[in-house]
């Protein structure tokens, strides 16, 4: 089968490798759609933490936001898996662990990550061998491209979720990309007051064009109390901001992540009374993003700018745009596509 094959920083392969058969427990996917998010991207450029800590090491087959159609099984596995549409969770505990058996999988310490940790071999490849146990089936509703959205929508619903919002309360929103932008959408189904603030006027014109219309820039944000703020973005300043612009007895919520060390003044947290919350992983919201986008109530598709074969990963990776790509923040590829 083709994959894509990270050997390098910047330096990168199409190659025919061989398929995957499924070990006992598992279950190989055909893979229709990967989204690239920005791990990949701090893969590709050799940012990436976990590269540095041991976690992670090429050559590597990046993908884990990804959808498909279970084409076999192995031992142990229900045979009624084989022909199903499905999207899998990426992060793999040891399944005995104390975390692990509290349900806390995606904070296991010896945990895989699919396509990021562990040698756990990602979907940018025709076909992708993953444990059962990690599957989430899609109904019909739910077509390729949402399928590929649901990892980082459960990301997303998990953040909104943490804010704790009811209707008629005003959140803000930090980082108008692919997460602050699927943030918003969480939150404003939940009834909130939405407001997001970003730093480019491509980013804040597509935010109003999905009908967000409290869009603003960092040193123009309204005097308002903010009953939430959400940190979606990868700078370092923004969680002091966040915690600056939070109304007292409001929630700090973290999600995005910045490549150098982020401080906050605890006095400001103790004495304005905030809960901050950090968020990692989709792994306990998938299910219910799955619903969100079967039932309609969150239509994450405009985010997609473009779909591409494998061929074209390495120059999204390096991060070009796809020529005619829409001004969304989110490209996916299909590795279904032809070409070298």
């Amino acid at each position: 089968m083709r994959a894509f094959v990270l050997t390098a920083p910047g330096t990168y392969e199409v190659l025919e490798v061989p398929a995957p058969e499924p070990a006992p427990g598992e279950a190989v996917v055909d893979v229709e759609r990967v989204g690239v998010c920005g791990t990949d991207v701090e893969f590709f450029t050799g940012e990436m933490a976990y590269l540095h800590q041991g976690h992670s090491s090429y050559p590597m087959r990046l993908g884990h936001e990804w959808a498909g159609r279970v084409t076999a099984v192995g031992d142990g596995v229900d045979p009624a898996w084989a022909g199903r549409r499905v999207m899998g969770d990426t992060m793999l505990g040891c399944g005995t662990c104390r975390r692990c058996l509290r349900g806390r999988q995606h904070v296991c310490a010896t945990r895989q990550e699919v396509g990021i940790r562990g040698n756990r071999p990602g979907a940018l490849a025709e076909r992708l061998a993953v444990p059962v146990s990690s599957l989430h089936a899609l109904p019909d509703t739910v077509d390729a491209t949402l399928g590929a959205l649901v990892e980082p929508g459960g990301n997303a619903l998990r953040a909104a979720s943490a804010a704790r919002l009811r209707p008629e309360d005003r959140v803000l929103v930090l980082g108008p990309g692919t997460i602050g932008l699927l943030v918003a959408m969480f939150a404003r189904a939940a009834g909130a007051e939405v407001h997001l603030m970003g730093r480019t006027d491509g980013s804040l014109a597509f935010a109003r064009a999905l009908g967000f219309d409290h869009v603003w820039r960092e040193n123009d944000v309204p005097d308002l109390p903010f009953d939430a703020v959400i940190d979606a973005s990868n700078a370092a300043h923004l969680p002091a901001t966040a915690l600056d612009l939070v109304e007292p007895g409001g929630r700090v919520v973290c999600i995005g992540l910045a490549g150098e060390p982020s401080r906050i003044d605890t006095r400001t947290l103790a004495l304005k009374d905030v809960t901050a919350v950090g968020v990692l992983s989709a792994s306990p919201g998938l299910d219910a993003t799955i619903r969100a986008y079967a039932s309609g109530t969150v239509d994450p598709r405009p985010l997609v700018a473009a779909t591409v074969g494998l061929a074209e990963a390495g120059p999204v990776l390096a991060g070009d745009r796809p020529p005619g790509a829409g001004p969304g923040p989110k490209i996916h590829i299909d590795p279904r596509r032809p070409g070298v």
